[in-house]
């Protein structure tokens, strides 16, 4: 009788094998297959002649956030597309382009570099608005570097924020950076000599563009990329003070720049992805770029955002018909950018995962078959 109630057990062994095996794989999330058949996602909105050079992620209200070259008026977009006027700021100079967005999180604030093209009057600022109530809180014109006041005019490009909601904004014709604190005083935080220490050939195409694309990191210190030279600088979030970040290739073009949870860095151009990672532990004395991928350049993506699941995100701008005059157009995309190098990695620890999920079902049945041969062996005694 009792070598029945052995046997009768052995089913409940398999049944909790199973159960183990379903667990894990719920929480894993779905098979490598299913992974790879997922198509990087795309999102379709229409705005008539917006043309959006910058783009940010608001994580409160889930939602991107896109800023008109060609209009004084501020978008959000959802996951779906849908479109909504945050802003219409109607007491900023006619035809000025908003560039730079970022979200300050501290203050609850979205800010945005206001910058005046060929051939309107000079104007560049930087622009704070409550996303609450949708006011403007403050208007900061940029100041000029007075070592070097020959009349150029200033472009305020990106801008980040850093932990305590102080804003930085790259001057890409000045090659350097303004600060501008939560009350709204602006200065000039960063004019280090290396910014402009590298040759830049003036027939190339954005031969005008140095700094551009600016991010923060929370160990204290920023990256910021140059379009005319494809260099990267790690710049002191303290002092100002600037090194460059030693690289096997320049970023050519280099436009857009985020920096991801796991501290994955991508730099965008209007033809170009790059994901670059630490070399060593110096906090980006050194990296590598150790994935590529190619985007549309037709669609001249000029920013690029990390959204929600820390998913790649660059917006289309189409800013080449506005250079061309061919403007009228409604329809604009924001495309996630996804690497397969990462996905393949991604599989290899599926397949190790899976190993070793079958390697303890095989321990654990052996365990009580070996338990179930002793018991048995001891029941014929």
């Amino acid at each position: 009788m009792s070598l029945i109630q052995s046997q009768d057990s052995q089913p409940s062994i398999s049944s909790i094998i199973i159960i183990i095996i379903i667990l894990i794989l719920f929480f894993l999330g779905p098979l490598p297959h299913q992974a790879q058949a997922r198509k990087p996602h795309v999102i379709h909105f229409r705005s008539q002649d917006l043309y959006p050079e910058g783009i940010t992620w608001d994580p409160t209200a889930q939602r991107f956030i896109v800023g008109s070259f060609r209009d004084r008026t501020l978008l959000s977009v959802s996951y779906s597309g849908a479109v909504e006027t945050l802003i219409s700021d109607h007491s900023l100079p006619e035809n000025v382009s908003f560039l730079g967005l970022a979200i300050d999180s501290v203050h609850n604030r979205l800010l945005a570099a206001v910058q005046a093209m060929e051939p309107l009057p000079h104007f560049h600022a930087l622009a704070a608005y409550d996303l609450r109530s949708r006011r403007r809180v403050f208007l900061s014109p940029l100041p000029s570097n007075t070592d070097n006041n020959d009349g150029t005019r200033q472009i305020a490009n990106d801008v980040t924020v850093d932990s305590e909601g102080n804003a930085y904004v790259t001057n890409s014709a000045g090659n350097f950076i303004w600060k501008v604190d939560d009350r709204g005083s602006a200065s000039i935080f960063s004019k280090s000599a290396i910014y402009n220490s590298h040759p830049v050939d003036k027939d190339a195409p954005a031969s005008f563009c140095g700094l551009n694309g600016i991010v923060y990191a929370s160990e204290g210190y920023f990256l910021v990329v140059q379009t005319n030279t494809g260099k990267m600088y790690k710049v002191d979030a303290g002092h100002g003070t600037a090194r460059q970040v030693v690289l096997r290739e320049d970023l050519e073009l280099a436009d857009g720049i985020a920096m991801r949870k796991d501290g994955v860095v991508v730099v965008v151009s209007q033809h170009k992805a790059w994901l670059l990672n630490l070399k060593s532990e110096d906090n980006w004395g050194e990296a590598v770029v150790y994935d590529k991928i190619d985007l549309e350049q037709e669609g001249f993506p000029t920013s690029v955002v990390v959204g929600v699941e820390e998913r790649i995100y660059v917006v289309y701008s189409y800013l080449l018909e506005v250079m061309r005059g061919n403007v009228g157009r409604d329809e604009f995309r924001i495309v996630e950018v996804r690497s397969e190098k990462e996905s393949r990695e991604e599989d290899h620890v599926w397949m190790f995962v899976l190993i070793g999920l079958g390697l303890a079902c095989f321990l654990f049945w052996g365990f009580h078959m070996r338990r179930f041969a002793n018991n048995s062996d001891k029941k014929a005694t």
